[in-house]
């Protein structure tokens, strides 16, 4: 069982709402036709295609940031510290008189940014770990949820964006103390 704290800000949230927008067929669409637009102003100098193609890109995570801002003010929810708790059941989170328990095999993906750790709940819901809270709780964290989740459903990156070697024995994520990562002859 692992317990911590987190007050969820609004980095902590536009972190999720680019990850979430840019893993999306939209998010990616948009980006490309906005680079396509820089790239044909440049080479062909039309400074109209220059400007849209800059304005595309910088239109979603402009936005983002900005819906970011707000929900972490507006929404009471992030206003005060949640006590999450994952066991063998789930992940609980508290706050206050409330509780709620999000069990395993109802958990769609789990994935890792260079700033969170993000446990998608429903399509477009997650539970947010960031991992500047949870300091020495972050392994016990990402081991608790890759023994409880399929590796299918995980998609764990280190923090440079390169994918982490999952365990072929236990599934969990291969870091240097872990035992696959030790050859004993």
């Amino acid at each position: 069982m692992v317990e911590l704290d987190v007050k969820i800000t609004s980095g902590d949230l536009y972190d999720f709402l680019l990850r979430h927008s840019y893993n999306s067929v939209s998010g990616l669409l948009g980006a490309v036709i906005g680079a396509l637009g820089v790239i044909v102003g440049i080479s062909r100098q039309y400074w109209i295609y220059l400007i849209l193609g800059v304005v595309i890109l910088l239109y979603l995570p402009w936005t983002l940031y900005i819906k970011s801002k707000q929900q972490a003010v507006n929404n009471p929810v992030f206003k005060e510290p949640l006590h999450y708790v994952l066991d063998e059941n789930g992940i609980t989170i508290s706050q206050g008189d409330s509780s709620t328990c999000q069990k395993w095999e109802d958990c769609l993906k789990a994935v890792s940014t260079g700033r969170s750790i993000i446990v998608y709940t429903a399509k477009n819901n997650a539970t947010i770990f960031p991992k500047s809270q949870m300091q020495d709780k972050t392994t016990d964290v990402i081991e608790m949820i890759s023994t409880h989740m399929p590796p299918a459903k995980g998609c764990w990156n280190s923090p440079h964006g390169m994918s982490v070697r999952m365990c072929k024995c236990c599934g969990m994520p291969v870091h240097k103390f872990h035992r696959s990562a030790v050859r004993l002859r």
